[in-house]
């Protein structure tokens, strides 16, 4: 193969992009909704850091948005599989926008008042985990089946460029221009995803698709448990997340590497090595041992963290963070293919609800950990500690279910399943 094919190949697969409009229109809707949301993400711990100067007040934002991402997480899957999911997603998006509304004014009062600040990430918690399953499973039915690797890249680039962008940004608008400013770039960003939401198809349930009930939800747990890969990246998505997740922490990180200057390029280096992997994951599409890609990039990103935390130099923090969101991409591709290709379409909303706390409560319960153990024992030590654990953790449940290991796309009967199911009957031989 020569070196432009070479190069060519390693380019993003954009087939999902050619083949499906509402992917295309997701696309956009995700990108100003991400572009508007880490505005108010970044905003919103410097926010309470500013009146507080607390590294629990600020990792206690992680307890308050637990338990509404867990019950409302599990509730949307149920919801996702038994009503229309392009009319779930407008109406969270209506609802988040509301929410930045109300950071808006109170970061406009002469003296901003902290209990709202939990209140509305609590809020938003709570929306995120009725919409999310929504929007994944939807992906499932808009994209083709052999297309689903390609799409999660995509979209990780997409997720990327906001994270990238929005974080450097922030942190330059709420120096020079407030809180308030931040805010208002949140609620545009949700007013132009909401008219975009609008021109999405229809997606209606399946025939005969129960009401969301205990039952339902447990159906889809009774899944879940029962198939060890799934299992899997669930788990192994939970441990990294919770032993290596250090964003709350990172402006205390800043303030004793006399950087506080690098503290927006701190929140978007791990965005910066997700999107250098997306720009070159065209070889992904052609992987079929996706489980090896979770158990891969999950161990990548527990090491790149312990080694944030072990140097001394601004520099090597943003080249370790670039690497760990190199890992984090990798995994979370090859949980999206699996996720994608396996799971029936019957159970994608639940499934999806159980996939938001996977990657949802882990981030929020590491929150409190770093924030914890920065309190107790230091900002670096909660850094090492953690990446350490992670990989740990990682190695542990790798050889408890070792099913994720040997994963394979091409012989795993679930996704055999799955693909039958996307292909259209052959036509009946003429008599």
């Amino acid at each position: 193969m020569s070196t432009p094919r070479r190069l060519a190949a390693l380019l993003p697969d954009l087939a999902p992009w050619r083949s499906s409009r509402d992917f295309r229109l997701l696309f956009w809707q995700g990108t100003v909704t991400f572009f508007g949301s880490f505005m108010a993400m970044i905003a919103l711990p410097l926010q309470i850091k500013h009146l507080t100067d607390s590294p629990l007040a600020v990792g206690a934002m992680g307890a308050v948005e637990l338990i509404p991402m867990v019950v409302c997480g599990l509730y949307g899957g149920a919801l996702a599989d038994a009503v229309d999911r392009r009319r779930l997603i407008l109406l969270t998006e209506v609802g988040l926008g509301v929410l930045a509304l109300i950071l808006l004014v109170n970061a406009l009062l002469p003296t901003p008042l902290l209990w709202p600040l939990y209140v509305v990430a609590a809020g938003v918690s709570g929306l995120a985990g009725l919409q999310r399953p929504a929007l994944d499973s939807l992906m499932a039915r808009i994209v083709p089946h052999d297309q689903m690797t390609a799409a999660a890249a995509l979209n990780s680039l997409r997720y990327n460029v906001g994270a990238i962008a929005a974080p450097s940004l922030a942190g330059v608008v709420v120096a020079y221009a407030g809180y308030a400013s931040a805010y208002t770039i949140t609620v545009i960003g949700f007013a132009v995803s909401v008219l975009l939401c609008t021109r999405l198809a229809p997606a209606p349930p399946v025939h005969g698709a129960e009401r969301p009930s205990l039952r339902s939800i447990a159906e889809g747990a009774r899944y879940a448990w029962s198939r060890p890969v799934l299992l899997g990246t669930y788990a192994v998505d939970l441990a990294a997340m919770f032993f290596a997740f250090p964003n709350t922490i990172f402006p205390f990180l800043a303030d004793e590497l006399d950087a506080v200057w690098a503290l927006g390029l701190m929140y978007a280096a791990g965005a910066v090595g997700s999107l250098l992997l997306g720009l070159t994951s065209g070889w992904t599409s052609r992987v079929h041992r996706h489980g090896l890609l979770v158990i891969g990039g999950a161990t990548v990103w527990g090491l790149a963290v312990a080694a944030a935390g072990w140097t001394g130099s601004i520099w090597v923090v943003l080249a370790c963070l670039a690497v760990a969101g190199a890992g984090d991409m990798l995994s979370g591709l090859g949980r999206a293919t699996i996720w994608n290709q396996t799971i029936p379409e019957e159970l994608r909303g639940r499934l999806a609800g159980i996939e938001v706390l996977s990657y949802s409560v882990g981030p929020q319960l590491g929150q409190v950990r770093a924030g914890t153990t920065a309190g107790w024992t230091g900002t670096r030590s909660a850094f090492w500690t953690g990446g350490v654990a992670c990989v740990a953790s990682v190695a542990v449940l790798s050889a408890l279910l070792p099913k994720l290991f040997t994963y394979d796309a091409r012989t795993d009967e679930d996704a055999i399943r799955r693909r039958a199911a996307r292909e259209p009957a052959a036509p009946t031989p003429a008599a």
